[in-house]
């Protein structure tokens, strides 16, 4: 888990690095989002997160997390405020109602179905936190770009498996893509939905992952 931002020391002072009552902060958070989407109970772990990290501290704003269906974490600093926990905590649950709604095995997720997770996500905490606590990877490109990065990178790799080596490059913009390039394009493809529909999170989570793509197939 330290390469997903996890603080990599281990000793009998490790939660001094955490914010206070952030438990119960997270529990707060958890239980109204939980209603929110009905989502499924799952236990959360809190950990200090590596503020050594640069790309954690750039590209999310020096927190993270690492979700599962069935349990996640979250790894954050003790100078994260509430509401940057709160957009942690909406991001992470996101995907764990995403991999209960989506009849999809994890397994088997092509790139565009990680693209459209991550999107999900980030829309939430748009939608759930505010546009002031998105990460600042959805800042990277204008929507004019990223139309093209759909048109260009997307859409011709988008059954691309987890167990290539393209996938974590279209993913995180690795060698010659650009940064975080998987990322941003899910931010855009789902806001651009939920703007056209007028859909919001707990209406989508189930859909189809081509379901955001149709206007370009």
């Amino acid at each position: 888990m330290k390469m997903h931002g996890m603080y990599r020391t281990v000793d009998e002072n490790i939660y001094h690095c955490l914010p206070k009552n952030v438990w119960k902060q997270v529990d707060d958070a958890y239980k109204i989002l939980q209603k929110k989407w009905n989502g499924p109970p799952v236990p959360i772990f809190v950990f200090p997160a590596d503020e050594t990290n640069t790309r954690i501290k750039k590209d999310f704003n020096g927190k993270s997390g690492l979700a599962f269906k069935d349990k996640l974490f979250l790894f954050v600093s003790k100078h994260n405020t509430q509401s940057e926990i709160k957009a942690v905590l909406t991001h992470e649950y996101n995907h764990v109602c995403r991999l209960k709604y989506y009849k999809k095995a994890e397994a088997n997720y092509t790139i565009l179905d990680t693209v459209i997770l991550e999107g999900l996500a980030e829309n939430a905490v748009r939608e759930h936190c505010g546009e002031s606590e998105l990460a600042s990877w959805t800042n990277y490109y204008s929507d004019e770009r990223l139309h093209k990065i759909v048109e260009q990178l997307i859409i011709p790799n988008q059954n691309v498996k987890r167990n290539e080596r393209k996938y974590p490059d279209l993913l995180y913009g690795k060698g010659f893509y650009p940064k975080m390039v998987g990322y941003c394009a899910g931010y855009y493809l789902v806001k651009q939905y939920m703007n056209s529909t007028k859909l919001q999170t707990n209406a989508i989570l189930g859909l189809e992952s081509e379901e955001f793509v149709k206007e370009y197939l």
